[in-house]
């Protein structure tokens, strides 16, 4: 089975649906509540195992509910952990909110141990990352084990893609160390200064993205599709309808797993592409993150429908 190896960040999501977002100092009443896994290294990694991967998550829990819940969803979806606990700092955990008539959503993230994770976790876990078919990373955790295992996956045999989110300023060198940088229309502005309203606009980062040095840029473009560009040609591949949208949370961590799945078994840039819509599109028609995640037979039924 093709290996993806993610290093990334579990939190417990804290999920408030509401009409609107409170003013500072207002209370207002809430239409929902939900206690859920999630993190974007976590749902990325129950995305690519749900889509067909031998998948492995890299991280750090604490010894408390929200690691038992992280085990728990791992274990559904057959993600194997290469994980440390520590009882003296908490698992991470993030509060969402979700928009009621759109399902748009704004996140605080607190990583908890997760923000001690270290260059010696990824040298423990070396070997893991360099015979990976892919290596998927974001920017959740430190910034340092994060190019490290870069690094280490780029000069292995693992195709290297990173999600650069949260945004953030990258080292000098680290984009050279990605077969594929994977941006959002706000991280991709962030990276590169290009506003990203159209589809041109998006050409215009791609092309940026790919003269510092990625091997390849997707952007992620909500309901316009995504756009991927190599240095030699540009895709635009639509976005597909799975059905009315209920929460886009997690969409971006299901393209995500779906991309690096699609991958892994040596399916063309495009295919890949095409793949992770799908895989994005399904998941949006879902309440939560990870449980969320569609399945590699759903995603083949909808890509099936044309």
């Amino acid at each position: 089975m093709s290996r993806v190896v993610i290093l990334g960040v579990f939190n417990a999501d804290v999920a408030f649906r509401a009409d609107r977002m409170p003013k500072m100092g207002e209370t207002i009443h809430g239409n929902s509540f939900h206690l859920g896994p999630g993190g974007k290294g976590s749902n990325q990694a129950v995305a690519a195992a749900r889509a067909g991967a031998d998948t492995h998550i890299i991280t750090r829990l604490g010894k408390d509910t929200f690691a038992d819940m992280a085990l728990d969803i791992w274990r559904e979806a057959g993600v194997a952990p290469a994980i440390t606990q520590h009882k003296d700092k908490a698992t991470g955990s993030a509060f969402i909110f979700i928009e009621e008539h759109s399902g748009n959503n704004a996140i605080i993230i607190s990583p908890g141990v997760a923000a001690t994770i270290s260059e010696a976790d990824i040298e423990e876990r070396s070997r893991l990352i360099s015979e990976a078919d892919v290596f998927v990373t974001q920017l959740e955790q430190p910034m340092a084990p994060a190019r490290r295992a870069l690094e280490i996956a780029h000069k292995g045999r693992a195709i290297t893609v990173l999600n650069p989110a949260p945004a953030a300023d990258l080292p000098a060198d680290m984009l050279a160390l990605c077969d594929y940088v994977t941006p959002n229309e706000s991280e991709a502005e962030a990276l590169t200064g290009i506003k990203v309203i159209s589809l041109e606009d998006a050409q215009k980062a791609a092309m940026a993205l790919v003269a510092r040095g990625a091997g390849a840029a997707v952007l992620t473009l909500g309901e316009k599709g995504a756009l991927f560009h190599n240095g030699s040609e540009t895709v635009h591949v639509p976005a597909i309808n799975a059905g009315g949208v209920v929460d886009t949370t997690g969409a971006g961590d299901a393209f995500n797993g779906g991309l690096a799945a699609a991958l892994a078994r040596g399916a063309a840039p495009e295919d890949a592409v095409r793949f992770a819509g799908a895989t994005a599109a399904i998941s949006v028609t879902r309440h939560g993150t990870a449980p969320s995640m569609p399945r590699e037979e759903e995603i083949r039924a909808l890509l099936a429908r044309g």
